[in-house]
């Protein structure tokens, strides 16, 4: 498949929730920016919160850009991805390659994405210590991980023009936070930082990283359907809050067809169950997904070989540089797969 095949996309282009996200993120913004906001911790913290989960469904917002699902434009995409990275710290070229392979190799010794926990090479220890920090500090570990992506030795982005595109992408970050810095610094405006934009941000962190690790920590099969944890929604607040987040949350589907729109996921899952008995792990609501993963926080935080999976099989594919339409058919080993449809 070319890259311009790639950019047929197979959605209509649900890019709706972004047209709610921007005026109620500008308008959260601007409320915590009044001098009223502060006076009172009962009127922060309900601001802050909800500005927090604008922030996580713009974390979303940026992995449809990686996509290019956002709509059926891939320059709005990139556009959008290149803004909400410079914010998140995030390299939006450095996201899209290394989420490629999140998706060819999920839980594999190469996804990149989910080290350490799909690392064979780190020990119980270091990923014990490391998912606290990566849940407390999520706002800096996710920028950290994937700038090893692009740094490590064993990098798998090798194009030199992608390369070269992550550098840029690097210094229109470092000049953006360094312009932010040098105004609140002239100004005086680290208490308005501070409560505008770093807290939420770092709750924003804990939120998505909290998401992350629901998803996938403690899953064990190379499968998407299998190893992945997948979100129903059995009620509205929980179809509300996918909805708002792009329907990430039906995450097994997702990561079998990455080029599914987001507003067709829920109908595939439907149909998964509906074709085979096989068992997903399908959940009715995030916290009933959140508690199954919560002992792996403590017993083995780690995913493929590092809670109990053989060594990979061979890809069908020998490298991966773009979305495909089903990972399972296109680019996984039979022997790696425990489920079919």
């Amino acid at each position: 498949m070319s890259v311009d095949q790639e950019s047929k996309p197979e959605h209509d282009g649900g890019a709706l929730p972004l047209y709610v996200l921007f005026p109620l993120g500008a308008l959260c913004l601007g409320a915590l920016a009044q001098p009223w906001a502060t006076q009172s911790l009962w009127t922060y913290l309900p601001l802050m919160a909800i500005t927090a989960f604008v922030f996580l469904c713009y974390t979303s917002c940026f992995h449809e850009t990686a996509h290019h699902t956002l709509s059926n434009s891939e320059s709005f995409s990139v556009i959008v991805g290149r803004c909400l990275g410079t914010l998140m710290f995030t390299p939006y070229s450095t996201y899209r390659e290394s989420h490629i392979r999140h998706h060819a190799y999920l839980n594999k010794p190469t996804d990149f994405e989910l080290w350490p926990y799909s690392d064979p090479d780190a020990p119980l220890w270091f990923r014990r210590a490391f998912v606290w920090v990566d849940l407390l500090f999520g706002v800096l570990s996710s920028p950290a991980v994937y700038g090893r992506t692009y740094l490590c030795k064993s990098s798998p982005i090798r194009r030199p023009e992608v390369r070269r595109t992550i550098a840029w992408e690097y210094v229109l970050i470092f000049g953006f936070w360094g312009a932010v810095i040098g105004i609140a610094a002239w100004q005086n405006w680290w208490f308005q930082l501070l409560t505008v934009w770093v807290i939420p941000h770092w709750v924003a962190g804990i939120m998505q990283t909290g998401r992350k690790l629901t998803e996938h920590l403690g899953m064990a099969s190379y499968d998407p359907l299998m190893g992945t944890r997948t979100v129903g929604g059995a009620n509205w607040f929980t179809r509300f809050c996918t909805w708002m987040n792009f329907d990430i949350f039906v995450h097994g589907p997702h990561h079998r067809h990455p080029r599914l729109g987001h507003t067709e996921l829920i109908d595939k899952m439907a149909s998964y169950t509906q074709m085979t008995t096989a068992e997903f792990p399908l959940y009715p609501s995030y916290t009933r997904a959140a508690l199954n993963m919560f002992p792996s926080l403590f017993r083995n935080p780690g995913v493929g070989v590092n809670v109990g999976a053989k060594l990979p099989g061979p890809e069908k594919l020998n490298d991966v540089d773009i979305f495909v339409s089903d990972v399972s058919q296109q680019i996984i080993s039979e022997e790696d797969l425990e489920t079919t449809a």
